[in-house]
Formats: C-alpha cells, sequence, structure tokens
C-alpha cells in the first residue's frame, strides 16, 4: 500500500514562550508567599554534545529537557535565563571557532537565533558573567536560581548550571526544581495540539507495522519498520525510548529490547506480539504499546488475555476525570483483569480476597502508568508532600496524585506470566488457593498482553490520544489488510474516529 508522505508539524516557538510565562509567574507566585522579593535571575544550562566514550565519534544529540521546555533551543552549549523582575527570556549561545564552518556549516550570529527562538536578547556565553552582574548591580536581594533536584523516577539529580565566575553570585538551588517540574505536569494547548501529532504518527506508525509482521521475520524488522514510518511520514528523527519488540516468551519482559536483549527474535506462527515504541517530535514524546498475533489471528486463549487486558483499559480510561485518584484507578485495573482470568476458568475464588492478598501483582507488577510530556516519564508524580505505598504491585507506581485537568497519562494495564512471580505465588499458600493450576500450566511461558494509550484529562473527563485498533477484530481486520479507522459497515458497529 502506497503512503504519502506528510508535511511534519510547524511548532511554534510561542509554545515555549508560554512556558516561560508559566514559570515567571509559579516562581514569583512562590517568592511572594515567603515574603521575598521577585529579585533575581533564573538559569539554566543547556545539554552538552557527547562523544563515545574516548573517540570523536559525536553521539546524536538531544537537548536537556527542562532547557527544551523553556526554550526550544535544539543545539548544545546554550545557557538560558529568565529575569524575574521583568519576565524577559534570554539566550546565551557559544562562540564558535572558525573551524566549525568547515565542518559543520554556517555560524549563525546572536540575532539568528533572538529571531528563531523568539527571546527578547541573546549573547555569548563568555558574557554570561558580564550581563548577570548588570541585572544585579543595585539590586536587594537579588539572587541566582539555579535548578537542581531529584527525579522521582530515576533517582538521579538535575544539574545546576555551573561557568567560569559562578562564586561571584549569591545562588539558590532548591526553589526552582519544584515550582519547573510541576509547570510541566499541566500541558497547555500548543503542548497537546503537539502531543495529539506525534500521538497520530507513532499510531499510524503501529498499524504499518501490524500489517507487515508476519512468522519468519525478526523482531527487529518490526522495530525498523516503526523507526521508518515515524521518521518519513512523520518527521521524528528520535524515539522517546528504547523499541520493546517483544515476541513469544519474550513478552513477559517488561523492558525487554535492551542490549543484551536486542529485539532479534525470530516470530514464529502463534506468537503474541507485545510491541512498545513512541516517536519523540520537537523534544515530546508518546508512548504506546500494542499486543496482537503475529499470524493475523487470535486463539481463543490468547483472547481471554486479551480481552482482560482491554476490559481493564477501557475501564480505566471511561472513569478518568478531575478528582479520580490514579491509586484507584490502579486497583480497578488489577480487579478487571482477575476477573476476566476469573470469568474464563483461570482464576477461582472471591476478587476482592484476591485484591486483598494483592494476587493482581503477580499478573501486572508494574504501575497503570505515568505521566507523558518532554521525557516518557515525565516530571512531577512525586512531588513534595507525597509518599509511595509499599504493597506489591502499588509500590512501583509512578504516581500516587490526584488527576487534574491538562495532565497527560499513559494507562498501560497488563497481564502477564512471569515464571518467577508465579512460582513465588505457587509458594504462598493464601495465593496459591486461587490458581486453577491446569489452566495457569496452559498459559505458561506464553507471555503476556499490554495495551498503553496517552490520555489527556480533560475539564469533565478525558481525550484519548492514541489512534491505535484495539477490539479484538479491529486489529485481526487491519492485519488482513482493511483500511484505518476501519468503515462503519464492518462488524455492523459505527467505528468512525
Amino acid at each position: 500500500m502506497k503512503i504519502a508522505a506528510k508535511v511534519p508539524m510547524d511548532v511554534p516557538m510561542e509554545l515555549h514562550a508560554v512556558n516561560r510565562q508559566k514559570l515567571h509567574s509559579g516562581m514569583c507566585k512562590q517568592l511572594e508567599s515567603s515574603g521575598r522579593s521577585a529579585a533575581g535571575l533564573i538559569l539554566l544550562q543547556g545539554g552538552e554534545e557527547q562523544t563515545r566514550y574516548c573517540t570523536d565519534h559525536s553521539i546524536l544529540f538531544r537537548q536537556e529537557s527542562y532547557f527544551a521546555y523553556l526554550f526550544g533551543v535544539k543545539e548544545p552549549g546554550f545557557f538560558g535565563a529568565i529575569d524575574l523582575a521583568t519576565g524577559k527570556s534570554m539566550l546565551f549561545c557559544p562562540r564558535l571557532d572558525v573551524e566549525y564552518a568547515v565542518w559543520l556549516g554556517p555560524i549563525q550570529p546572536p540575532s539568528y537565533f533572538r529571531d528563531l527562538y523568539q527571546v527578547d536578547e541573546v549573547h555569548y556565553v563568555d558574557e554570561l558573567v558580564e550581563v548577570i552582574e548588570k541585572l544585579r548591580a543595585g539590586v536587594s536581594g537579588w539572587l541566582l536560581y539555579l535548578l537542581h533536584g531529584q527525579n522521582s523516577d530515576s533517582g538521579s539529580f538535575s544539574q545546576p548550571a555551573t561557568f567560569e565566575g559562578i562564586e561571584k553570585f549569591e545562588v539558590d538551588r532548591q526553589l526552582l526544581h519544584p515550582v519547573l517540574s510541576e509547570c510541566r505536569v499541566h500541558k497547555s494547548n500548543l503542548e497537546i495540539d503537539l502531543l495529539r501529532y506525534v500521538n497520530q504518527v507513532s499510531s499510524d506508525a503501529h498499524v504499518q507495522v501490524m500489517r507487515v509482521a508476519k512468522p519468519g521475520m525478526r523482531e527487529y524488522e518490526l522495530e525498523a519498520t516503526f523507526i521508518h514510518h515515524a521518521y518519513r511520514y512523520g518527521g521524528c528523527r528520535h524515539c522517546s525510548y528504547t523499541c520493546i519488540c517483544a515476541t513469544g516468551p519474550n513478552s513477559s519482559i517488561l523492558h525487554y529490547g535492551h542490549a543484551s536483549a536486542p529485539n532479534d527474535r525470530v516470530l514464529e506462527d502463534g506468537d503474541m506480539a507485545l510491541l512498545d515504541m513512541g516517536a519523540e517530535y520537537h523534544f515530546y514524546g508518546s508512548d504506546i504499546t500494542c499486543s496482537f498475533p503475529i499470524n493475523g489471528r487470535f486463539t481463543d486463549p490468547q483472547k481471554i488475555v486479551y480481552n482482560s487486558v482491554l476490559d481493564a483499559q477501557k475501564a480505566v480510561i471511561s472513569a478518568m476525570r478531575p478528582g479520580v485518584c490514579w491509586v484507584d484507578l490502579h486497583k480497578l485495573a488489577e480487579t478487571r483483569i482477575l476477573e476476566g482470568l476469573k470469568q474464563h476458568g483461570i482464576l477461582q475464588g472471591d476478587v476482592e480476597a484476591m485484591m486483598k492478598q494483592r494476587l493482581g501483582a503477580v499478573f501486572m507488577p508494574h504501575g497503570l502508568g505515568h505521566f507523558l510530556g518532554l521525557d516518557t516519564h515525565d516530571t512531577g508524580g512525586f512531588p513534595e508532600g507525597t509518599e509511595r505505598l509499599e504493597e506489591p504491585g502499588l509500590k512501583l507506581l509512578r504516581t500516587v496524585r490526584t488527576l487534574e485537568e491538562g495532565m497527560v497519562i499513559t494507562v498501560e494495564p497488563g497481564c502477564y506470566f512471569i515464571e518467577p512471580l508465579l512460582v513465588a505465588a505457587f509458594k504462598d499458600p493464601e495465593q496459591a488457593a486461587f490458581f486453577v493450576m491446569p489452566e495457569i500450566e496452559r498459559l505458561r511461558n506464553t507471555g503476556g498482553v499490554r495495551l498503553e494509550d496517552d490520555v489527556l484529562v480533560t475539564a469533565d473527563g478525558c481525550e484519548n490520544l492514541t489512534k491505535c485498533p484495539r477490539e479484538v477484530w479491529e486489529v485481526e481486520e487491519v492485519m488482513a489488510g482493511s483500511k484505518w479507522p476501519i468503515s462503519p459497515t464492518l462488524n455492523g458497529v459505527d467505528q468512525v474516529k
């Protein structure tokens, strides 16, 4: 099927101006509430180009996310600043040697970056101290606000800006990080438009992968199809994360696709595929998982597991709206999966009792989802004052917050048959009583199913940004060659989207 190339989205720099205004307002409110004057400069350092170990081989550069959020700068070596007194924005670009023009292209003046990124001023990095000294001169209580704080997912710390001469200035490394992290949690309309775009590109790429998948291929061919489609037809040079192209038993390995498991298994007739892949465009990402049978037709056991997960996902999305607690939605997903397995004779007993014994964590050991934006696991999952839960399954939640309008969060329930977790559950008398062992044995070593959509919380509900086939009949029709979205005449159901 011939696919026409698309014109990539033109992202307005107003998006980053809005982000800067949000941060400026948030910082001023924080300072006012603590009785401090809004005197000082917010200063961030952009990312630096890296090489492969000790070689001169440059790794493809991707801007540091906080810096990208505020300035949209794609080049390395920049600093960016916002004057708290006036709200004015500044960039500081590196002063490049003439050799740069020989090897890497034209050397642009500061005015070029001022117009390109629509900031108020641009200076050279070597003028940074001079500019800061002028801003500070004669102002009482003036501080340099630097970004430093812990990422609640990785445990790593963002690095505060550093430059020669910084010791001349009084700095604050505490206030900026929580304010800026919270700014990123609630998306602006321009950010939402961008996330809609990258979700559509990624959804289309997943559909293309479904169309080409067949026994005898290798997993990395599916990965290559996704990357090619997202780049050629969507302009997405980066993926949001390492592609997970798991088939057969590999689909029970939650973060398959890493260097030691490089998406290289041969696809076999009868396999289920679990493909977790998302494109990134202008720093903003997507995170989508599709599960489907490699031969294009679900077996009855595959339908049981798949529909249990799909029912959980639909229940969660239907319940999403401001004021709903994410922990409750996670438990809802677990409940629906357990109910589905019980309905088909794989489990037995009372589902409420299963929940008390945390049986859901045996089949879905990960959290229901995570915030999404400039990072796959975006900021703000655990702001100051929130605590992690300790129960199995719940302790791996990436947020325990109550939903609010403007949040974008993934909904990714899964049901997996993971050998170490099953063995441990079999040894626990209270959990083992729920298993129908002959049925469990049939599903061991079959892998797992995950369905993941990216969902925006709206004022009165939510909007699913992901547009992939989900119903069993939709997946089978698309894999058989039907157009997507599917014609409303198929299956007797109106499926126009």
